[in-house]
């Protein structure tokens, strides 16, 4: 029985939850401060992140911590959460990447939904946007490649009602229209 509660112990001493402190993201492996269960505080951890995916968590989020071989000097981070913002409306087999301003990308059973939270979506640093699908907006699609800033109903209204010179006298406006 003693063996029992003394291996129990060991058991017990290699996790342990947390909550977040702070967070050091500015190394190769980032760092977290945490408060662990009972007041302990414990900084300088490391935070073992899944390759391609990083966040910087808000202090108060929740922290799994594993002291390899029981030894309470050198501890890990494996995971981080933060359920105070979790998307809990998700279904069998959907996933989700979120954050605390209501930002989301969501790969439903329907489609990928991308969810701004009410601010710009912007893509960077490509020479160009490759959409191999019909494209359609509920809003305006302005075009910024000059000065005008003219919208794509302007540019419509524009083409459909287009007339010029040619020959000595004025063409008719085009007979096949630009649709919305």
């Amino acid at each position: 029985m003693r063996n029992f509660q003394q291996f129990q112990r060991q058991l017990l001493s290699l996790i342990c939850r947390a909550v977040v402190d702070s967070v050091k993201p500015g190394s190769k492996c980032q760092t977290v401060d945490v408060e662990l269960l009972a007041g302990e505080q414990k900084g300088g951890i490391e935070h073992l992140e899944a390759y391609g995916f990083t966040s910087h968590a808000k202090p108060g989020a929740e922290a799994l911590i594993l002291f390899p071989a029981a030894d309470r000097s050198h501890a890990v981070a494996v995971a981080v959460s933060d359920r105070r913002y979790r998307i809990r409306s998700l279904k069998p087999g959907e996933v989700a990447i979120y954050d605390d301003l209501g930002q989301s990308v969501t790969l439903t059973r329907s489609g990928i939904v991308v969810d701004g939270g009410g601010s710009t979506i912007t893509f960077r640093n490509a020479p160009k946007a490759r959409f191999e699908m019909d494209i359609e907006s509920t809003g305006q699609i302005k075009d910024h490649c000059d000065t005008t800033g003219v919208t794509m109903a302007e540019m419509r209204l524009t083409y459909n009602g287009h007339k010029h010179e040619e020959n000595g006298n004025k063409t008719d406006a085009p007979d096949k229209q630009m649709g919305a």
